[in-house]
């Protein structure tokens, strides 16, 4: 089975354009799996229906949420039916299971007060003090995965209409915008990000080695930033995206609007941010409509 995975997994790579984390995600549901079925001595040509529900009742005893059982039925069913079309199996058994409901939480945002703080930068001395600015400047402005946020090079930048060229999931390209204040802290950083280059690169974001800026280095100057400032909750460059959604929709933008700037490729995801859009409605409507 594990020379079926490794192709699998290359499928998903090369063919499907796969995020690194994704792939990464469904290497270790295979893996799980496939070590199971050594331990019961089980052929996964061959396995029942019974035998996968004994395999969820395990997953269920290891005190997983139904999230992570979910990902372990998809991670699956997407294998069984790569394992057909490679005319491996002749069925997919994993087609008759479904995914467990589970409960869909609100994200957390940010309000007002707390984007103030995150962008409020009084005392601007390096390089990468102009450099930090700007990434919580992109983040918001432009509700960006901090993976694309990580790819911007410098030839996807249109100062002009203020927009950047991104590829988010899938390799799909989309065009996002940003404002006067994120322009005017990319002007800035331009002018200093020189100092920081050791090597002819065109990343707009380097790291002390001058490379790219990685994923997770910029998700540790959130976290830092965000104990700087001494917020009473964790925020991550997650927590921007879902912001700007949030922002935008408060502030009368179209849910299909919403939905093309953050790339989400069904409306059903887009749309949990309306609930708390609508929470935020109620909030105003109970501060304005008093009675006198």
């Amino acid at each position: 089975m594990n020379k079926w995975i490794l192709k699998y997994l290359d499928y998903l790579k090369y063919s499907r354009n796969y995020s690194e984390n994704t792939v990464l995600g469904y290497k270790h549901e295979l893996e799980n799996f496939s070590l199971y079925l050594q331990e019961k001595h089980l052929d996964y040509k061959k396995i029942t229906k019974e035998e996968i529900w004994e395999y969820l009742k395990y997953l269920d005893s290891e005190h997983l949420a139904n999230s992570s059982l979910a990902r372990h039925i998809t991670a699956l069913r997407s294998f069984y039916t790569f394992l057909v079309e490679e005319k491996e199996i002749p069925s997919n058994i994993f087609k008759t299971v479904h995914n467990p409901k589970q409960k869909r939480k609100l994200p957390n945002t940010l309000n007002d007060e707390e984007i103030r703080l995150l962008l409020e930068f009084k005392d601007l001395k390096t390089p990468r003090d102009y450099e930090v600015r700007l990434i919580f400047e992109l983040l918001y402005a432009t509700g960006m995965r901090v993976s694309e946020l990580s790819n911007i090079q410098l030839k996807d930048i249109d100062m002009k209409e203020k927009s950047i060229r991104t590829l988010g999931k899938g390799q799909k390209e989309r065009i996002v915008f940003f404002g006067e204040y994120a322009l005017s802290a990319l002007e800035d950083y331009l002018k200093v990000r020189p100092l920081l280059m050791k090597e002819n690169t065109d990343y707009l974001f380097l790291n002390s080695k001058g490379e790219q800026l990685k994923r997770a280095s910029i998700e540790q100057i959130v976290d830092k930033r965000v104990r700087e400032v001494c917020l009473t909750h964790h925020a991550s460059p997650h927590t921007l995206r879902h912001t700007f959604a949030t922002h935008m929709l408060e502030n009368g933008a179209d849910i299909r609007t919403v939905q093309e700037l953050l790339g989400h490729e069904k409306l059903s995801t887009t749309q949990i941010y309306t609930h708390l859009s609508n929470d935020y409605l109620r909030q105003e409507y109970l501060h304005k409509m008093k009675r006198k």
